[in-house]
């Protein structure tokens, strides 16, 4: 039923939206292709109560936030927003707009937005929003719908007046400052990625290699000596004097008498200051008589962080920020400081009040001007004229409530920038490059800077680390500078790079090898490959993190490593929903098939949706990149059309099958293609290119393909050579990345390792669904049929060991066991350690029920299923069967523990010598170390999946 239709309450009504689920999106996500904020809120009985039918609710709204005038909604103008309203919309959508424009209200000019229905959960809604900060996107989502239930109905204990100024002081506290923002811009402008390295303005700029950081306005390129001399006031004062530049007489003290013995020496009037002080905090100015320098040298010294004080002479004039950046000068402000102007009618109170009204001024940084506080300090100040709070000031009359000219106090800027006269500039580029500092604020005392201070009496006062540029870019009065742009070009000359290639790769199965096989090839070129997969992070060939890295954590710890100049991304399902990408972009996306597996979990319940899932990478690629799609999969095929780039297709399909008949077509316009090509003497991978067609290699030459058989390693193998192709690297480096990986331990761990124990052929992979036990099983039939010849009696028995995550539906693990049991002929059924919300044996009950099913309907090769649920326990039971001769497939949860518990097999025969094929005898396959180590990778696991840690037994 329309909202119009929807009946008005006829009595009160009790509010109960809520919010059910929140989450975080930092990078490209299945609802946006920006980082978002999505909840998920339950209406309650407001399902029933559109906008139109609460009495006032518009109005009311419209009251507290009068800015909601100017969204657009979905009519496309200004004030479409309203008209949904009126017309009636529901309060989720409400929700997400009131969030948007309480960011507003914070300063975040953010406008993107959508509500939608949650499938099969009437009054649940998806609401997704964008966001600056996510501290404050939540934030501004809890009091959204805290006002929304208000506004249904009044509570006593909401003052919405009093929650937005504690909102806004939040927002003052955990967003970026004006300084920090401004490079931010300039960087985004460029297309200059960035990651925030803290809750403050800690920030990375660029990735990899390529990285850069800033804290406010405080560089990579910044001295840290020359902070420590600006910090240092009188060794300042010193070195500029030195140079001969004009700085006023000053001397440190650390006693009060001290600091009237040298305000004597140097006569008042003088100024007492913190020696490490920042921010105007602790100054005393003009500076008469004695009592007043003690008065202010108890200040100062609170203010001081060493206990030193500065007492230097008073200079008489105005206050001037020059601010330096790379040597030259770039911007100067006048800074006068928070005043009120008398109008002969209004009490100095009342005009502080009615400054402070000012649209532009906000608390603390949060807007252009900050408001004027009337304090103990302020109230001095005003008392020093003469005048008090509840005083009439004449018309004109200046009224000062703070000595300094400090934004943050409530002063104002004036923009002297093309005012200044050549002299003056000089001296500030000089006291600049004398300290040392990249980006410097130059503190001028001088009657007009637009005349020379050598002549007209002035003074250098302070050199300043980190200057802000709040005064420079939203002067009061003037033009604003641009003076965030010299500062990028600091950091990043026109021209330098700022990313590294990135290459994403997801999939149901083969994603993992496909990443390893990616990052082989690259490090064959000379790349320092950053790599995430399920395995862990891998940095230039080097293990740094154990665990699941297949998440957007772990693509940004990538990214932020400065060693880094290329990153693989294995990209899983599961870090898509919670998080996003963890990225803007990627220059490849990779997609090696779609299949159903993780279905029923985070609203994903069919293979049509998981497809949309894994598209986020393809939607990702921007008009310069390459999506390199399995033409075999339908669904893969389909993701075409989401890629903003070009398409590089692979297939192993046969010639003159449609799926090659499209690859035709797509290669006579010009495209790229990986596909296999039959011949009397194998298979040989193809590169096409428009009308050029280039071997690659022979399938049965490439050792990750077991001499041909492993159909979904040449696949994966193809998936890679694509991938490298469509980055510009040489056929010759591609054939040679294939040619030298291999499926050992070393290499792939956990993926397709051969090891021969005792004449028992054991292949140890991840197989954990049924997809994939299906293609595993196609290459066991393969595999075996080429080994039969040696087994013991001449016949062969393959024997697996299977299992799957508890996270998986109940039929999904029932399918597993069929299929398995159409491939072997005894399975031996495990479970994982983590259990994942199961009870012990549940799963490995079901995987073995299918199995047994399977074996009912006949035709099943499998004759024994049996149930071991430990892992370790379940190896050895497994090579305890088999004889020589026979295929042993472990398709296993922790691989280290495994391969440990096969290398002490071996290790027990033939003590001290190197049997197996890959590696026996390396200490790092210590058992009692591994399987500590298997037990802290599922901990790890854990973390990274947002999920529980395993109960200990």
């Amino acid at each position: 039923m329309a909202p119009t239709e929807r009946p008005t309450p006829s009595g009160p009504i009790a509010p109960d939206l809520r919010i059910v689920e929140s989450r975080v999106y930092r990078g490209g996500n299945i609802w946006s292709y920006e980082p978002a904020i999505h909840l998920v809120v339950d209406l309650g009985v407001l399902e029933d109560y559109p906008s139109d039918t609460i009495d006032g609710f518009t109005d009311r709204l419209l009251e507290l936030l009068p800015a909601l005038e100017n969204h657009g909604c979905s009519r496309g103008v200004k004030g479409g927003f309203i008209e949904r309203l009126r017309e009636g919309t529901w309060l989720g959508h409400v929700a997400e707009h009131v969030a948007l424009q309480l960011q507003q209200e914070a300063g975040h000019d953010l406008r993107r937005g959508k509500t939608r229905g949650v499938k099969g959960q009437p009054g649940r809604y998806n609401v997704i929003y964008g966001y600056q900060d996510e501290g404050v996107g939540l934030a501004a989502g809890q009091l959204a719908v805290r006002l929304v239930n208000d506004l249904v109905a009044p509570a006593e204990d909401f003052d919405f007046e009093a929650e937005l100024e504690s909102f806004l002081r939040r927002a003052e506290r955990t967003a970026f400052g004006p300084s920090t923002l401004a490079i931010l811009e300039e960087a985004i402008s460029r297309d200059i990625p960035y990651i925030r390295l803290n809750s403050a303005s800690f920030v990375q700029l660029g990735q990899g290699v390529h990285a850069q950081r800033i804290r406010a306005t405080m560089t990579s390129k910044t001295s840290a000596l020359a902070v420590d001399i600006a910090g240092d006031k009188d060794l300042t004062a010193k070195l500029l004097g030195s140079a001969g530049l004009p700085v006023p007489k000053q001397d440190v003290v650390r006693t009060e008498a001290g600091a009237v013995q040298v305000a004597r020496e140097i006569g008042h009037p003088v100024v007492v200051k913190p020696l490490d002080g920042n921010h105007g905090r602790g100054v005393g100015l003009n500076l008469m008589d004695d009592d007043a320098v003690r008065a202010a040298f108890a200040l100062a010294k609170a203010e001081s962080r060493g206990g030193y004080v500065v007492v230097e002479s008073f200079i008489t004039g105005r206050d001037y920020r020059c601010l330096i950046v790379g040597g030259r000068m770039q911007a100067i402000a006048e800074r006068v400081p928070a005043h009120v102007i008398g109008d002969g009618e209004h009490t100095i109170e009342e005009l502080v009040a009615i400054t402070n009204s000012d649209p532009r001024r906000g608390v603390g940084h949060e807007k252009v001007l900050t408001k004027i506080k009337v304090d103990e300090a302020a109230i001095e100040r005003v008392r020093d004229q003469g005048f008090e709070l509840d005083s009439v000031p004449d018309k004109g009359i200046m009224v000062k409530l703070a000595l300094t000219g400090n934004m943050s106090t409530g002063g104002i800027s004036i923009d002297r920038t093309f005012d200044a006269h050549p002299d003056n500039v000089e001296i500030a580029e000089e006291a600049a490059r004398l300290v040392g500092l990249d980006v410097a604020g130059i503190d001028f005392i001088a009657p007009d800077i637009a005349s020379p201070v050598r002549e007209t009496g002035g003074a250098i006062c302070e050199v300043n680390a980190a200057p802000g540029f709040r005064m420079h870019t939203h002067p009061t009065i003037g033009e604003p500078q641009f003076i965030a742009k010299p500062v990028v070009d600091l950091l990043f000359p026109p021209g330098a790079p700022s990313r590294v290639p990135i290459v994403a790769v997801t999939g149901t199965n083969g994603k993992t090898t496909t990443s390893r096989m990616i990052a082989h090839i690259m490090k064959g070129v000379g790349r320092k490959v950053g790599m995430t997969s399920t395995d862990g992070i891998v940095i230039d060939e080097r293990l740094v993190v154990k665990a699941d890295a297949s998440g957007p954590k772990s693509a940004r710890m990538v990214l932020q490593n400065p060693r880094v100049d290329f990153a693989v991304m294995e990209v899983a399902r599961g870090g898509i929903l919670r998080e996003g990408l963890g990225y803007d972009r990627n220059d490849v996306a990779v997609v090696t098939n779609v299949a159903a597996d993780h279905l029923g979990m985070r609203g994903i319940d069919t293979v049509e949706q998981l497809a949309d899932v894994k598209a986020v990478i393809v939607e990702a690629v921007p008009r310069n990149g390459v999506a390199v799609l399995n033409a075999d999969d339908p669904l893969v095929r389909r993701m075409r059309r989401r890629c903003s780039g070009d398409i590089v297709w692979f297939s192993i399909a046969a010639p003159g099958s449609r799926v090659r008949e499209l690859i035709d077509d797509h290669c006579r316009r010009g495209g790229r293609a990986i596909v296999l090509e039959p011949t009397d003497r194998g298979d040989m991978i193809v590169i096409r290119h428009g009308r050029r067609s280039m071997q690659l290699a022979w399938t049965h030459l490439l050792p990750a393909t077991l001499g041909g058989t492993a159909m979904f390693n040449v696949a994966n193998a193809m998936a890679a050579a694509g991938a490298a192709f469509a980055l510009g690297t040489g056929l010759h480096e591609i054939r040679q990345g294939l040619r030298t990986f291999s499926t050992s331990y070393y290499l792939s761990p956990g993926r397709m390792n051969l090891v021969d124990v005792h004449n028992v052929e054991v292949i140890v992979d991840y197989c954990h669904n049924a997809p994939g036990m299906r293609v595993l099983g196609d290459f066991v039939e393969r595999y075996a049929a080429h080994k039969a010849r040696s087994a013991e009696l001449g016949k062969m028995s393959r024997i697996g060991m299977i299992a799957t995550a508890g996270d998986r539906r109940d039929d999904d693990m029932r399918e597993l066991g069929a299929i398995a049991a159409d491939h072997f002929d005894v399975l031996v059924v495990r479970e994982d350690a983590r259990l994942r919300g199961r009870k012990s044996g549940e799963t490995s009950g079901l995987i073995a029920e299918g199995a047994r099913a399977r074996m009912a309907e006949g035709g099943a090769r499998c004759r024994q299923v049996e149930i071991v649920l430990d892992e370790t326990a379940a190896v050895r039971h497994v090579m305890a069967r088999a004889n020589p001769g026979d295929l042993v497939v472990l398709c296993v949860d922790s691989h280290a523990a495994v391969m440990s518990e096969l290398e002490a097999m071996t290790q027990q025969a033939q003590p001290g010598t190197h049997t197996t094929r890959d590696g026996v005898g390396d200490p790092d396959l210590d058992p009692n170390a591994l399987s500590e180590r298997a037990r802290q990778e599922g901990d790890d696991a854990a973390a990274d999946l947002g999920e529980p840690k395993p109960a200990e037994a």
